[in-house]
């Protein structure tokens, strides 16, 4: 009865379905991402090396999406209210990146990619180029 016990806990914990945790960086709050956004249009990374993209391929939940909602989405605001070439490429990175974290996943992922992308709207015209070379970088390396 405990082996049977055991198992049915390991399973209910997530164990053994292949699925690889969420990496704590991913979660530090939006300090840590516009941080690690800094080296952008180069490769990011957070902290611990985990790319962007990996916290979204790894956000299984609804509670993890929700934690990366949490980090990403005010980062996204912040660069979008910053009004500057830098910060324009830096969210079109962070918009490329989650892109491609979302890319090959059950779908889960699409709402905080459309949230991200409809910040895009809130730059101004000019710096619309400095994004669409971030979102190519993000989406190349993020």
């Amino acid at each position: 009865m405990r082996p049977v016990l055991a198992a049915v806990v390991l399973l209910a914990a997530g164990c053994g379905n292949g699925q690889k945790a969420l990496p704590p960086a991913c979660s530090d709050g939006p300090p840590a991402i516009l941080h690690a956004l800094r080296q952008a249009p180069g490769r990011v990374t957070l902290q611990d090396g985990t790319l962007l993209s990996d916290c979204v391929a790894r956000a299984y939940g609804d509670g993890e999406i929700q934690e990366l909602g949490f980090s990403f989405t005010p980062a996204a605001d912040t660069l979008a209210a910053r009004k500057t070439p830098a910060a324009a490429v830096q969210l079109g990175y962070l918009v490329g990146a989650v892109r491609r974290g979302a890319k090959h996943t059950n779908g889960v992922q699409e709402e905080i990619v459309h949230r991200l992308e409809r910040t895009l709207d809130l730059l101004a015209p000019g710096l619309q180029s400095a994004a669409d070379r971030g979102v190519r970088a993000g989406e190349a390396t993020g």
